[in-house]
């Protein structure tokens, strides 16, 4: 056995006492629904306007 000693004594009694109460539980907040933007502007806008964005940030 190369990978070391296997002891089955420590396979024994593996029960775990957890809380319940204390659990994360995930779909606590879950949501159903749809989400829209409102707006005119296109892509390209968006896209052009993110561009300006990053430009103004640099001379600073």
């Amino acid at each position: 056995m190369g990978f070391g000693s296997y002891d089955e004594s420590e396979q024994k009694n593996q029960d775990v006492d957890t809380d319940d109460d204390a659990a994360v539980n995930v779909h606590e907040h879950d949501h159903d629904g749809e989400v829209s933007i409102e707006g005119g502007a296109s892509t390209d806008d968006l896209v052009g306007r993110l561009s300006e964005m990053k430009d103004d940030g640099d001379e600073e």
